[in-house]
């Protein structure tokens, strides 16, 4: 089917970034810096080696109407077919010499309502610049109903409130910052460069600018050794801070990263599954006096039904991990495999028809390759997702 030569407006390329969060999958992606200006996590592995810099105002702006116009012939794509199909996806991917083509097609395909700025930190920029950037994406897409990007607490903190609420004028909404743990001793062995005061200085300072709060918490950062210490001091700091999310990210360990080369020497013993289900309850228990929602939404989560608002969900959240660490180590290492292989979503997809027989062909052929503690599979299969 000829949907239009295009003609009228020709492609033109703009930027996209490596990452974003999961629950930004279908969002408009506008790339306002490059990389991460700190770049030490111990546990990172997504810009080691890549050089960070900042995009000029104009630049980014230019990307922003090269976008808007990708949109616009997506949707006369769309409306000559009168339903999103395979000829729109194909002709897009044709004539949109640019890889963030795909992204836009998603984003328009389900409403134009968000947009998410990368890459790890925008709110390094100036405000003056991001201020503007701002106002020309909401100008471009008036029909976005939610602005967020990433930031770090050391930069959050070093904003001020009132930067902070002119960003929110402006059109952000949410911040999602990296908090990963709340414990000193394990901030300091990942180099995070941040202490928990600081991150509850720069958790609070969103906060009381108007804007959304997204913080994640990375489960098993903490290694067998402080492992304790992690939960509890992370749940503390949770609670001072009180975010309207707390989103779980799970640690596997990249290859090459510095956290590897410190597991590889013996430095770092991580957690198997149900040390790390461990954790979780324990952070859970932790979290008594917050009102925000928990989310659990990564591929590297393995219990995804640790999710709810709360403090109303907690017994309910509680309640799952206490019946992972209820099963019998048969049962749970079903489950784990299932899990990482994507075959379950949550505990109760293990009796469905087929689930368990494939689960157990898998684990014994696992056992064959990986002799040894399940874990050491486990850690393979999930690699994968970093």
């Amino acid at each position: 089917m000829a949907l239009g030569d295009g003609a009228d407006a020709a492609p033109v390329h703009f930027e996209v970034g490596p990452i974003r969060p999961p629950n930004e999958a279908n969002s408009l992606l506008v790339r306002v810096t490059r990389n991460c200006p700190h770049n030490h996590c111990t546990f990172c592995p997504v810009y080691k080696g890549r050089p960070f810099s900042e995009r000029a105002p104009e630049e980014v702006e230019a990307d922003i109407q090269a976008m808007a116009g990708a949109a616009e012939r997506i949707r006369k794509r769309i409306e000559i077919c009168g339903v999103l199909n395979d000829a729109v996806v194909q002709q897009t991917l044709a004539e949109e010499p640019c890889e963030g083509a795909i992204q836009v097609l998603r984003f328009v395909a389900t409403g134009e309502r968000t947009a998410f700025l990368q890459d790890a930190n925008s709110l390094v920029m100036s405000v003056d610049d991001l201020e503007r950037v701002l106002k020309t994406l909401r100008a471009a897409f008036p029909s976005l109903e939610r602005v967020t990007t990433y930031a770090r607490s050391k930069t959050v903190a070093a904003s001020g409130t009132d930067e902070l609420e002119r960003l929110c004028r402006a059109g952000l909404d949410r911040v999602h910052i990296g908090m990963e743990s709340g414990a000193d001793r394990v901030l300091k062995r990942a180099a995070k460069g941040v202490t928990a005061t600081e991150h509850i200085e720069a958790g609070c300072a969103v906060k009381a600018a108007g804007l959304e709060l997204s913080e994640y918490v990375m489960p098993g950062l903490g290694g067998r050794d402080l492992s304790e210490a992690h939960a509890e001091e992370t749940a503390r700091a949770l609670c001072a801070i009180d975010p309207h999310f707390i989103r779980l990210r799970t640690l596997a360990i990249a290859s090459g990263t510095p956290l590897d080369k410190l597991h590889k020497s013996g430095r770092f013993e991580p957690l198997d599954d149900v040390g790390v289900a461990r954790e979780i309850r324990a952070l859970l228990v932790g979290l008594e006096g917050c009102t925000g929602t928990l989310r659990s939404d990564h591929v590297l989560n393995l219990l995804e039904e640790v999710s709810g608002k709360l403090p109303e969900a907690l017994p309910a959240l509680i309640a799952v991990v206490d019946r992972f660490l209820g099963m019998d180590a048969e049962e749970r290492d079903l489950f784990v495999v299932a899990r990482r292989l994507g075959i379950v979503r949550c505990l109760d997809d293990l009796e469905a028809p087929g689930v368990r027989e494939q689960a157990s062909t898998v684990l014994r052929h696992l056992r064959e390759r990986y002799p040894g503690p399940l874990d050491v599979a486990i850690r393979a299969l999930m690699s994968r997702f970093v």
